[in-house]
């Protein structure tokens, strides 16, 4: 189970798509309302398509409506100096390459390239950290090795 923090914009989002499935499923229920209408439901591929996408759609429903009940929201940190949840770290690799990666919730990593979950490896060996520590951890029998070399909230 993941973490249950999410930013206040991570947490508008979800909203934002809880809302439009919402809207989407009324839009499956008339759709479907007109199929099943149409007679023979045994052969009638839109009902039988409409009817498992409405199944999808309450499972999301369902899933959303637990998640954002647990949910903490996280607004700011008073200690601007460490690393915590929703942090943007430039972190500086061996070779000098520079990266920079934010701390968010599960819910909001989205194919982010930028965002990593506050689960993760890379996230855990940062919180708590400061400007010029260097960090260390493992992935998949690899180590890593940063600099830290910049916070940002």
């Amino acid at each position: 189970m993941s973490a249950p923090y999410i930013t206040s914009d991570g947490y508008k989002k979800l909203t934002s798509e809880y809302n439009e499935i919402w809207k989407r499923r009324s839009k499956v229920v008339s759709a479907l309302s007109d199929a099943a209408a149409e007679g023979d439901r045994s052969e009638n591929a839109e009902y039988i398509y409409r009817k498992k996408e409405l199944r999808q759609l309450d499972a999301k429903i369902r899933y959303l409506q637990k998640r954002l009940d647990d949910l903490h929201i996280v607004n700011e940190v008073a200690d601007h100096d460490h690393i915590y949840f929703g942090a943007w770290v430039s972190l500086e690799d061996e070779s000098g390459e520079n990266i920079s990666k934010r701390i968010v919730g599960f819910d909001e990593l989205d194919n982010h390239h930028d965002y990593i979950s506050v689960d993760s490896p890379l996230a855990r060996a940062l919180l708590n950290k400061k400007v010029n520590e260097t960090i260390e951890y493992s992935i998949k029998k690899a180590k890593k090795k940063y600099k830290i070399i910049g916070i940002r909230y």
